[in-house]
């Protein structure tokens, strides 16, 4: 199941795993990154909520930013390699 995932999401993975850089790898930051896409699509969620009562179409900023980020934050968290998660950290020796 992980592969078939890896392989559909394999643009986005290839983009940060990609590199001949050394990186510095903690696994708290994988944690972090999925914490923080959690609070990304939960945040998302909430514009929709609001969005659907106030009928406002310029809420679909904040929706798909924080939608795009969050499943950015999620697909790397979870199915990138440790390369991947330091790479978005910016995370070098």
């Amino acid at each position: 199941m992980k592969n078939a995932l890896r392989q559909l999401c394999a643009p986005i993975l290839n983009q940060f795993e990609n590199g001949p850089d050394v990186y510095n790898y903690k696994p708290s930051h994988r944690k972090i990154l999925i914490a923080v896409g959690s609070l990304f699509l939960f945040l998302a969620s909430i514009s929709i909520y609001f969005a659907t009562i106030t009928h406002e179409l310029a809420a679909l900023i904040p929706i798909l930013v924080f939608f795009i980020g969050g499943m950015i934050c999620m697909i790397i968290g979870g199915l990138g390699t440790d390369r991947a998660v330091a790479k978005i950290w910016g995370s070098r020796s």
